[in-house]
């Protein structure tokens, strides 16, 4: 039965003057009888989103029950229903108060986050129970995988190595909200000079810049494709997003081309500097290992950095191979250990370790040789929830699957009855996939679905829903 007329207006009716004075008799001995309880369906509700307030075990021979916003206030009602229903002052419209107790909001905002209790009064005046639950609505940053943190962008290397002549993604992970542009540089200064190309999202245009070698490919989702790279691509690129804001934000990685297997005329000496992260990608508190090669000859002193700035503020530690010593640094947290043949172990990781290090080397004729590398950490993978529209369709109609995440950084992928969901042509994925959508339902879709979320060091699948499919 929906709310449909006013309580508290101006002049009151009959039927409202008792209820206000049941309310204002209301003895607070509360009998014995089965505790009535409220739960919410879904356990969990974004914005946007629908909620029921379910009351079990409502008592019998009640003159009036009703909802409020926190303390049972009469300023604070909801609705209440005494024969019929009547709303509250706090009552927004999207309130639907059905006869057996339950309430049911509609396009839940962050702003109906709080307290609801619900309350029961018998024909003989008295308080036959009080019952209150907290409803926390998310923000719609929860929904398919993104937290309501707001990470920046971040990239990651698809394959990890490249050798001179292959290809490389530099993929993007966090593209911003709104975005209006992204632009690509080679380097870490932002400058006219060197950007390779950008992306403009209202007109969907694709634009090379000066540093443009006619190799490199920008895609709408950020991600930055080079292919038959050689030595010289070696080095930093940043990506700079701009949102319709004029928020911007900036990203970097460093690319390390190999070129020991090339037949190439242009390459660097085979005995380059160069660093391998053990593993290349690791959970929290785990260990990794920047495993060194190719050390210079008459080395004199090599210094690791954290992040791509050899200042002393980041410096983790020196080694002085004259003296046999090791010098830590202001950025050493007690959990890195250096050994003589420049390699770095970082014990008991975090999210926060991850990024850029950075190795200097001096040899005996002061000459300089600096190298980077990427450590990438990851959360253990939490398992997913799965909400659907309708458990229970008809055939021709449509039903939409959302797979919602605690975690970031992470790949959603769909199971039909314990394998790999297979797309049809009616059947279409969200650009993060987590939403799946089956636009005309038919029999053989009927069974159990699941979504899988994943990073690369772990993987959950979220408990089944079935689906049935009913003729029209």
């Amino acid at each position: 039965m929906e709310v449909s007329s006013e309580l508290f207006s101006n002049g009151c009716t009959s039927w409202q003057r008792v209820l206000l004075t049941a309310f204002l008799l209301t003895c607070w001995h509360l009998p014995t009888t089965a505790r009535v309880t409220i739960e919410s369906f879904p356990p969990q509700v974004v914005e946007g989103e629908n909620v029921l307030l379910r009351v079990d075990n409502m008592p019998e021979n009640l003159l009036v029950f009703g909802w409020y916003r926190g303390m049972t206030n009469l300023r604070h009602a909801i609705a209440l229903y005494y024969s019929l229903t009547a709303k509250g002052l706090k009552h927004s419209g999207r309130e639907t108060l059905y006869i057996n107790g339950s309430l049911w909001i509609q396009n839940v905002t962050q702003e109906d986050t709080g307290y609801y209790t619900f309350q029961t009064i018998s024909k003989q005046g008295e308080m036959v129970s009080n019952t209150s639950l907290y409803l926390h609505v998310y923000s719609s940053l929860f929904i398919c995988g993104r937290s309501t943190t707001l990470e920046g962008p971040t990239i990651e290397l698809v394959p990890t190595s490249v050798a001179a002549g292959g290809s490389v993604l530099l993929l993007v992970h966090n593209i911003p909200k709104y975005l209006q542009s992204l632009f690509w540089y080679k380097g870490l200064i932002v400058f006219n000079k060197v950007e390779i190309a950008r992306y403009r999202r209202a007109k969907k245009s694709r634009e090379p810049g000066p540093a443009h070698s006619g190799r490199e490919t920008v895609y709408r989702n950020g991600s930055l494709l080079l292919k038959n790279v050689t030595w010289k691509d070696t080095g930093f690129y940043t990506l700079r997003t701009l949102t319709r804001y004029q928020k911007m934000e900036l990203a970097h990685i460093y690319l390390q081309v190999d070129t020991s297997l090339s037949l190439c005329c242009d390459t660097l000496d085979s005995a380059q500097l160069s660093i391998d992260p053990v593993p290349q990608h690791a959970a929290e508190g785990g260990s990794v290992l920047l495993q060194v090669y190719n050390l210079p000859e008459g080395l004199q002193t090599f210094s690791w950095y954290k992040g791509v700035l050899s200042t002393q503020d980041f410096k983790i530690a020196e080694y002085s191979i004259a003296t046999k010593s090791i010098i830590r640094g202001r950025a050493h947290s007690r959990r890195e250990i250096g050994y003589t043949n420049g390699s770095l172990l970082l014990q008991d990781v975090t999210e926060k370790d991850s990024g850029l290090y950075t190795l200097v080397t001096i040899d005996s004729n002061m000459r300089v040789v600096t190298a980077h590398v990427q450590v990438n950490i990851h959360k253990l993978v939490t398992q997913p929830a799965m909400r659907v529209t309708d458990s229970t369709v008809r055939v021709q109609s449509s039903v939409v699957f959302t797979c919602f995440s605690y975690n970031t950084g992470i790949s959603i992928r769909w199971l039909f009855n314990n394998q790999n969901l297979q797309l049809t042509e009616r059947m279409t994925l969200s650009p993060s996939k987590c939403q799946l959508r089956i636009h005309t339902v038919r029999k053989e879709d009927a069974g159990e679905y699941q979504c899988e979320a994943f990073n690369p060091v772990s993987s959950k699948t979220s408990l089944p829903v079935r689906l049935t499919v009913m003729n029209e």
